[in-house]
């Protein structure tokens, strides 16, 4: 596929019960770098514009949100506790993609799920809903099927779905900054406390970071961010929909964990060039 904005995993031409999987540490802040300045040369979205509602609410969940992960860390010191921070979760359910393209509506089903627990709810109609395509799911230009679309079609979809929901695009540069990676842990911790989870829009490329289980290509995927480390969210958990999809699928799914953890920061670097709706 090409990188237009579509979420879906195809791989580009470029070549809990049981406990999440968890990845490697960052690399080094030279790979990010590099992965950053790819991104920007290779990019074919369109620019993206938010409408003044969009503007708006995004304001007012970045303020409500400030400074959440600090308080997080501060009452886990207080905590006295000398173990391993523990993972706190919106709980939601993950589901396998049905296709090899069809990330985007899994994952929209997963995040609506921390929400009102649906279990099974259909990924045909969630991808009929957000208008996917063989190239997968936009993060923007695509309007979905929904009322008053503003071209964003997972927030639309999740606010469409759950009224009052009030979920907003957050785009990132392409190497996203210290400050960008600080309020994504803001942002975890806000939806998490309130019961809501997640939608990351993730750009694997050749040499830069990967989410667990991913080969080093260059991937456009969605994975629903449900969870955060109590230590101030230096660690989150997501739901990965390519776990447990037959290889006949995808190739390389079988090393992919339904549920994993990763750094913070490595997952914002991964969302660069696109973003995450929360």
């Amino acid at each position: 596929m090409s990188a237009a904005g579509a979420g879906g995993i195809l791989v580009a031409a470029l070549t809990l019960t049981a406990g999440p999987a968890q990845a490697a540490e960052p690399g080094p802040s030279a790979g990010a770098a590099a992965a950053g300045a790819y991104k920007q040369r290779t990019d074919t979205l369109p620019p993206e514009r938010l409408t003044p509602e969009q503007q708006r609410l995004l304001a007012e969940k970045s303020a409500a949100a400030e400074g959440a992960a600090r308080q997080s860390a501060q009452r886990f010191a207080a905590s006295g506790d000398a173990g391993a921070a523990a993972i706190v979760s919106s709980g939601a359910v993950q589901q396998s993609q049905i296709n090899s393209y069809y990330c985007g509506p899994a994952t929209l089903v997963i995040t609506q799920s921390a929400r009102d627990e649906v279990g099974n709810r259909s990924q045909t109609q969630a991808g009929s809903d957000l208008r996917t395509n063989s190239s997968g799911t936009a993060w923007y230009g695509i309007n979905a099927n929904v009322p008053n679309p503003t071209g964003y079609p997972i927030p639309d979809v999740l606010n469409h779905r759950l009224p009052g929901a009030g979920y907003v695009p957050k785009a990132l540069p392409y190497t996203p900054s210290a400050t960008d990676k600080a309020n994504f842990r803001d942002h975890i911790v806000h939806n998490t406390s309130g019961d809501f989870a997640i939608a990351g829009n993730a750009w694997e490329v050749v040499g830069g970071p990967h989410l667990v289980g991913h080969p080093n290509r260059e991937i456009f995927h969605w994975v629903s961010i449900d969870g955060h480390s109590d230590d101030g969210a230096r660690t989150v958990q997501y739901r990965d929909p390519v776990g447990g999809v037959p290889t006949s699928v995808i190739s390389w799914a079988g090393s992919v964990p339904r549920t994993a953890t990763i750094s913070s920061d490595t997952i914002t670097t991964i969302m660069g060039g696109r973003g995450y709706v929360w």
